[in-house]
């Protein structure tokens, strides 16, 4: 009887996804070597959890091995924007995900066990703790007495979300404004090439999937930004709670194509430093987004979008 394909691990897994956000950021280009000391120091790791996840990478085509200079990517990240969802999925992983989504569809309780986690998923007592283990180091769990895990209140209904966007509302503009924010400009140049990249689909092909990475990670650029650590954790903190599936329900692809453009205009200001006019654009995208309403676009904010153009 042929064994079942070995899981990676997930330390190796999380590591090829760090490694495909550095290329990213950093605007590596097809053929671009990968250095193993270089991307270990990038990624603050060890050599030999780097060359594990490059040879998991290798296997799926995304970064190729040539014997006399080592690795080398193998894919335009830029035009391929989703190659993270390629992935295989460690099993805790693919637990962990199941757990959010039944949250999310309100099939599990607030409060959790183990052992009940393991009945309704026929999975073994290492496999459960360990994807309970993660959800908590996500801030998506809190442990509660005894075997108990405690689910995070989330922005899954409509006024966790109002309050969820208040609270981005009042710091997220501030985060920009905060003396000494700092944009990561590799960052920022990757974001626009994924952002117009999923910009170009037709409706039929846009990924919803990649919008929430590209959205994330927009925000999340944002509040790493900050000079304040304070706010800088908070906002970082919150937005993991919008990791959720399903987060972005009933939003039509109208509104998504809308918000990259949104996106856009804000890291042109950024880009330029008017961190003021930038801010102002950060409250007016998210009081849209707020609405998830189309029709709230025809009610003068877009207007703003169109006369501020970037300064020369």
């Amino acid at each position: 009887m042929q064994a079942a394909a070995r899981r990676p691990r997930t330390n190796h897994l999380d590591l090829a996804q760090r490694i495909l956000d550095v290329a990213r950021q950093r605007g590596f280009e097809p053929g671009a070597r990968l250095p193993e000391q270089q991307i270990a120091s990038l990624c603050n790791v060890s050599r030999t959890p780097v060359r594990a996840a490059l040879s998991l990478l290798a296997e799926r085509g995304v970064v190729r091995w040539e014997a006399d200079t080592g690795y080398h990517l193998a894919v335009d990240l830029a035009a391929q924007p989703a190659i993270a969802a390629e992935l295989p999925s460690a099993e805790e992983d693919e637990l962990a995900e199941a757990i959010l989504r039944d949250r999310s569809a309100r099939r599990l309780d607030q409060t959790v066990t183990a052992a009940a986690l393991m009945r309704r998923y026929g999975a073994d007592r290492k496999t459960v703790l360990k994807a309970l283990n993660k959800l908590t180091e996500e801030n998506l769990l809190d442990r509660a007495p005894g075997q108990s895990w405690l689910f995070r209140r989330t922005p899954d209904d409509p006024e966790a979300q109002g309050e969820s966007y208040e609270f981005r509302l009042l710091l997220e503009p501030a985060a920009i404004l905060m003396p000494g924010f700092r944009l990561d400009g590799a960052r920022a140049a990757a974001l626009r090439q994924g952002m117009d990249a999923l910009s170009a689909l037709p409706d039929t092909a846009f990924d919803t999937r990649e919008f929430q990475r590209l959205d994330m990670d927009f925000h999340g650029m944002i509040a790493e930004g900050s000079a304040n650590r304070f706010i800088a954790d908070a906002l970082a903190d919150h937005l993991r709670l919008r990791r959720l599936p399903g987060i972005y329900a009933g939003v039509n692809v109208f509104r998504l194509r809308q918000s990259l453009l949104e996106h856009l205009n804000i890291l042109d200001h950024l880009e330029s430093r008017q961190y003021e006019v930038a801010a102002d654009l950060l409250r007016i995208h998210l009081r849209l987004s707020r609405s998830q309403r189309p029709q709230a676009a025809s009610r003068g904010a877009p207007a703003l979008f169109g006369m501020i153009s970037r300064p020369e």
